[in-house]
């Protein structure tokens, strides 16, 4: 399954994060995968796409994280499943 991950980051801990990030890496879980992201021009929120076997691969991932940034999760269809979906619901 994938999800858009938003992050949200605290200002006074976001050179921290990323030091953090400099030293370890995304620090994922087996089963977590991280396919894209995106940062707003003034690095407060971070927009992630992320595969994941399963929500609690992804927490353990995010628990690595939570002190930096509230996250929000969000289950995602490519624009093609969609498309698919609903056509194929109105056989």
């Amino acid at each position: 399954m994938q999800y858009m991950i938003v992050e949200r980051f605290y200002p006074s801990k976001v050179k921290a994060m990323y030091q953090r990030f400099a030293e370890k890496g995304r620090m994922m879980p087996d089963g977590v995968s991280f396919i894209n992201s995106w940062i707003n021009e003034s690095i407060t929120v971070c927009y992630q796409l992320m595969e994941a076997e399963s929500l609690e691969k992804l927490q353990a991932w995010i628990d690595n994280w939570k002190e930096f940034a509230d996250f929000e999760v969000i289950p995602v269809i490519s624009s093609a499943e969609a498309k698919q979906k609903i056509l194929d619901a109105g056989s």
